[in-house]
This record gives C-alpha cells, sequence and structure tokens, in this order.
C-alpha cells in the first residue's frame, strides 16, 4: 500500500465517524459498539483500483486476522477504485469465492457498505439503501466464531436488518444524505 499517510487518515477517520454517527449512533450493528470503544477493528485503507490486486489485499487482511488474534474485524476501505456499484458487486462476488479457496470459508465472512449501495428491488434514492451506505466502498472481515457467539446471546437476531430498515425509513433518505456529506467534508 503506498499512500500518503494523510490520505489514509482522513478515510479511516472518515470511516470511523460513520461507524459511530450510523452503525452504533443508530445501532444498525448492536455489537459494533464494543468493538470499536475496546479498538479492535483494524482499517486497512487499499488504493488498488484492479480486481486482482484487490483481492490480493482482502486474503492479506484474512492473513492478518488469522495472525493478530486481538484483532476482532477489519475493514478494508478503497480509496480509489470500486467507486462504481457494479464492479464492487463483482469484486464482493470474487472476494466470497476467494475466502472458500483460500481455506477462509467458515473462518470469515464479508459484510459489503459502498456510497451507492442500493438493494435488489429497491429504489436507488429508498431510505433502506442507508444501512448499508458508507463513506467508501468498504469489505467487512468478521470472524464467524465471533458472529455465532454474540449471536446466540442476543434475542431475535434474524429481525436486525429489518428493524434496521424500518429505522432507516423513519429518518428518511435526506437524514442520512446529510450525515455522509458532512462526514465526508470533515
Amino acid at each position: 500500500m503506498n499512500l500518503n499517510m494523510n490520505t489514509e487518515k482522513i478515510e479511516i477517520t472518515q470511516t470511523r465517524q460513520w461507524i459511530k454517527d450510523i452503525i452504533i449512533g443508530l445501532n444498525f450493528c448492536p455489537f459494533a459498539k464494543k468493538e470499536f470503544v475496546n479498538d479492535a477493528i483494524h482499517y486497512y485503507v487499499s488504493s488498488q483500483k484492479k480486481l486482482k490486486s484487490a483481492l490480493a489485499e482482502v486474503i492479506e487482511q484474512c492473513d492478518y486476522l488469522k495472525n493478530n488474534p486481538t484483532v476482532e474485524t477489519s475493514l478494508v476501505i478503497f480509496d480509489q477504485g470500486f467507486k462504481s456499484f457494479e464492479q464492487y458487486l463483482e469484486l464482493v462476488d470474487y472476494a466470497n469465492d476467494l475466502i472458500i479457496d483460500s481455506g477462509f470459508d467458515s473462518v470469515f465472512q464479508l459484510a459489503t457498505f459502498h456510497p451507492d449501495y442500493y438493494f435488489e428491488g429497491a429504489n436507488f434514492d429508498d431510505a433502506e439503501n442507508y444501512t448499508n451506505r458508507a463513506p467508501y466502498p468498504t469489505l467487512h472481515l468478521l470472524r464467524e466464531e465471533s458472529l455465532t457467539r454474540v449471536l446466540s446471546t442476543y434475542k431475535n437476531p434474524e429481525n436486525i436488518p429489518e428493524n434496521n430498515i424500518t429505522l432507516a425509513q423513519a429518518k428518511g433518505s435526506v437524514y442520512f444524505e446529510q450525515i455522509l456529506k458532512s462526514i465526508k467534508h470533515s
């Protein structure tokens, strides 16, 4: 990763603010606050624009998590590439396949976030899309073992996505647009 440290810091700072304001602030992920407060999230900024190079970095982050058990999760933040949502979805498909092919299935799984994220069947401007919109294209590597453990202690975890959509719709698209705009311009 050949990045100017100032650029990297800005993207990490903005991503951390997004986690604080939206993911934790609206309780989109009821498990994020603990890891955020405990500084157990690894932030990795990738300047890759090419699929093959980006996938290599995703696997490097899997290795990083494997070798650093005190780090709970890793966010791979793409500052240059995969700005097109369609290109990003291609990256997600290949990354999921590569995780399996590399023997990391049942070890790690991906959560996906993108500035232009939209759910199949939803209109682009629907508020529900903001449950997965982030300042940058981001792949979130989660430890499956930890996820299984925490989900077993949470009452009705299957309702989390539906609850998030309901909350997002109540807040409205303008609310999220303003927060994300504020984060990107901070």
